[in-house]
């Protein structure tokens, strides 16, 4: 009897372990993204790096979009201009638009990992340790995708790279994707088209419906934060945003409170002189602290 009480009891410690998220004690990390077509930076910018201790460059090193032909093809290729500070981590990142995900490509996988490592080797950036993806899925992508992520994941481990892909607020409510990490974003959380009753950067009231499902996600997360300008013509309006300090630090608040350990890893969204210029030292001071 006693036996079998103690397997019981080891089954259902087991069985409530496999439904938490992910609780590594991975190392803080400040990051920043770097989403220009010219990799340039300035002294503001550098300076910037310095302050807030930012260790990781993630990188946009192209995008992926459907051709005339049907075809997903590169688009919007990075030009490496300016040499990097030393110590400075580069993550090679390729956005994918959803499109490219409606079909099944197959050699896509094996092509985009390449040139990754091929742009790297060109342009004398250290071998990378991660790359990763943004695809905006949905439920129509979503299975295609998944089946694009585990081949990505499999030629980027042969070159000695983790993987990680960008989770957006819908798509806490699906599947875990097959990635060694994901970095929520927590900006562009609203329609544009309601731009004259809410912030469509940032606003707790669109972030808070989706909440619910971030203490279950079952993949080691890092969080990503708007600093950042927002302009479109609607109704030929010219239109610009920001998120406000006030309501980031409430928005950090909030996941930090569901998932303390996402206080370890930290990204902002994304590295330029204006971006900068637009909040005080203390609001990054904030952003960035652990």
């Amino acid at each position: 009897m006693l036996i079998a009480l103690l397997t019981l009891t080891i089954v259902l410690a087991f069985s409530a372990c496999s439904h938490q998220p992910p609780k590594a004690d991975r190392p803080q990390l400040n990051a920043v993204y770097y989403w220009r077509t010219e990799l340039r930076l300035d002294s503001v910018e550098r300076q910037f790096l310095a302050d807030y201790g930012i260790e990781r460059l993630y990188c946009r090193y192209f995008d992926v979009v459907m051709s005339p032909q049907g075809e997903p093809v590169p688009n919007a290729t990075i030009a490496f201009v300016d040499t990097l500070p030393q110590g400075l981590e580069v993550v090679p990142t390729v956005f994918i638009t959803e499109a490219c995900m409606h079909q099944r490509h197959d050699s896509l996988a094996a092509k985009l990992v390449r040139r990754v490592v091929q742009m790297s080797q060109t342009n004398d950036v250290p071998t990378p340790s991660e790359l990763q993806l943004d695809c905006d899925y949905t439920a129509r992508s979503r299975d295609t995708y998944y089946r694009f992520l585990d081949e990505v994941r499999r030629l980027a481990r042969n070159e000695g790279m983790s993987l990680s892909v960008t989770i957006r607020l819908h798509q806490l409510s699906m599947a875990v994707p097959p990635a060694d990490e994901g970095v929520l974003m927590l900006y562009n959380t609203g329609d544009p088209m309601r731009f004259q009753e809410r912030n469509p950067v940032l606003d707790m009231r669109d972030v808070r419906p989706y909440l619910s499902h971030l203490p279950h996600y079952e993949l080691p997360l890092a969080v990503a934060y708007p600093v950042f300008r927002w302009h479109r013509n609607i109704y030929g309006m010219e239109l610009e945003h920001r998120a406000d300090a006030d309501e980031v630090r409430r928005a950090k608040k909030a996941v930090e409170q569901l998932r303390p350990e996402l206080k370890r890893r930290i990204l902002t969204y994304h590295l330029d002189e204006e971006n900068i210029k637009h909040y005080s030292h203390e609001d990054f001071q904030a952003i960035y602290q652990h």
